[in-house]
């Protein structure tokens, strides 16, 4: 797998922390934000092994 550098905003929201990755438009939460941000680590890798696994990795990437 190759790496991928991406923007990661974390802020919190009410007694969450939201992590969003802008290049992705994907969003996670959690309690902390180191955890907000592991968790929206695990989505971004779902997200992209389910893009290849449909083949719909180019519609996604498309504007890259």
């Amino acid at each position: 797998m190759k790496n991928m550098i991406t923007t990661v905003e974390v802020w919190k929201e009410g007694g969450m922390f939201t992590a969003y990755c802008t290049e992705l438009d994907t969003a996670s939460c959690g309690h902390t934000p180191e955890e907000a941000k592991k968790n929206l680590e695990e989505v971004i890798v779902i997200q992209l092994e389910e893009t290849a696994r449909l083949g719909t990795a180019k519609d996604f990437f498309g504007s890259f």
